[in-house]
């Protein structure tokens, strides 16, 4: 099957293939749910209920790469990537909850230990020394830097060190749409598909490179390393990313034309075999995890994406029955909130222990995941959404001083809130 110049007609491939000549970029309802998905696993993995939910982090990239690439392609196809704007454009997204979560969960750490609660001493320090490198995106290689293994029991003194995804994430944005100039250069004068070509070409390179990365540096006794760093990661993003070019948009369009009634079938199948990872990896002792395993899963998902989105070009919705479970409400809301909710839960585990809750087990983890979800609602209604989509005075002067502000703010609770003394000992009465 030649993909590019599939059977479909070419008043259909028109049809499924937008002019953008990329994925289409109207909202894939499909896809907020696979975030919900992705979120529960995640959730479910640090509250000890799922020993492969890690593997959501996964999904999202992957995601990530998709429809972040599917816009800059959309960019491209006029002539011209605006870095300020698409930057501005992430800022607006991700900053304004993070920015929110970091400020309160750092006053929330340092006024528990100031009233005498019992949380470890090196909490407050953490959080004070950790704050500044994710509030710059750099968490993953600061974390890594301090030898904070990440399976270690998931970092108990840390309450940011689940941030090391979104850094990798940050760095990717920052580092994608110049190589895509870059490409968009070299192929000026030429066609549009040979640009397209070019932009799969270079996410393949790329992503074969970050395997071979994570394979030569792996470390048995410690995969911490190849597990946060961004040039091993890279890969699930950039398959992402080739998911959303038109010669892969097409294989797919064609695949769908072939399996006809079969392709719920097939894409059911598809699911089973990303998930089923979920509930038998186990993250610290898995050695083909590490070895093409994540890799695997990445494609697996990469091609996930890439036919639901090639079957919402096509129908609108994704195959019954599984678009049934997709897009379902609950799912997609879970999706839609996923963000906050990340940047949460983790600050509520470690806050909120049993011994401090009261309670333990299955209650404890419905009290935790309840709040969080609140939290997480109340951030993307309250922040997110309308600095998003309706504050349009975020978008001129007074957003980017918003911005400074807040960022010297931040910036200040970093450096000037005192850390604790630990306790103090008098020697007469040793």
């Amino acid at each position: 099957m030649t993909c590019p110049t599939s059977p479909l007609s070419q008043r259909h491939a028109q049809s499924v293939v937008p002019p953008s000549g990329a994925a289409r970029t109207a909202h894939i309802a499909s896809l907020d749910g696979l975030r919900g998905i992705a979120v529960a696993g995640v959730l479910l993995f640090h509250t000890g209920h799922l020993r492969g939910g890690f593997l959501g982090v996964d999904l999202f990239f992957v995601l990530s790469g998709f429809l972040i690439t599917s816009l800059l392609l959309r960019e491209m196809r006029g002539g011209s990537i605006s870095l300020t704007a698409f930057w501005a454009r992430r800022l607006r997204r991700l900053f304004p909850a993070l920015a929110v979560m970091l400020g309160a969960v750092t006053l929330t750490v340092w006024g528990l230990e100031r009233a005498g609660a019992a949380i470890e001493t090196d909490l407050v320090r953490t959080t004070l020394a950790d704050g500044f490198w994710v509030q710059v995106n750099l968490a993953n290689w600061h974390l890594l830097a301090q030898d904070a293994g990440y399976w270690e029991a998931f970092g108990q003194a840390r309450v940011f060190s689940h941030l090391w995804s979104v850094a990798v994430e940050e760095q990717f944005y920052l580092v994608w749409p110049i190589l895509l100039i870059v490409a968009l250069t070299l192929v000026r004068r030429r066609s549009e598909g040979t640009m397209q070509w070019a932009v799969l070409s270079a996410c393949g390179v790329l992503a074969a490179a970050s395997l071979a990365l994570m394979v030569l540096l792996y470390d048995p006794a410690d995969s911490t390393r190849v597990y946060t760093g961004t040039d091993t990661r890279a890969f699930s993003l950039l398959l992402g990313a080739a998911a959303a070019t038109e010669p892969l948009q097409r294989c797919f369009q064609a695949l769908l034309a072939v399996l006809g009634r079969a392709v719920s079938a097939v894409l059911t199948v598809l699911v089973a075999s990303l998930l089923t990872p979920w509930f038998l990896v186990d993250g610290t002792s898995s050695t083909t995890l590490f070895t093409g395993g994540l890799f695997l899963h990445a494609l697996a998902a990469a091609v996930l994406i890439g036919m639901c989105a090639a079957a919402h070009a096509q129908a609108g919705w994704a195959p019954r029955p599984l678009g049934t479970l997709l897009e379902a409400r609950p799912l997609r809301w879970l999706g839609q909130i996923s963000y906050s909710l990340y940047l949460w839960h983790w600050p509520v585990i470690v806050l909120l222990p049993p011994e401090r809750a009261g309670i333990d087990g299955t209650l404890h983890t419905v009290v935790v995941l309840g709040l969080s979800v609140a939290l997480a609602a109340a951030s993307t209604h309250l922040v997110e959404n309308p600095l998003r989509f309706r504050a349009g005075w975020t978008r001129g002067r007074a957003g980017a001083l918003l911005f400074v502000l807040v960022s010297v703010a931040l910036l200040g609770l970093w450096s000037l809130l005192p850390e604790p003394t630990g306790p103090q000992i008098d020697i007469g009465n040793l």
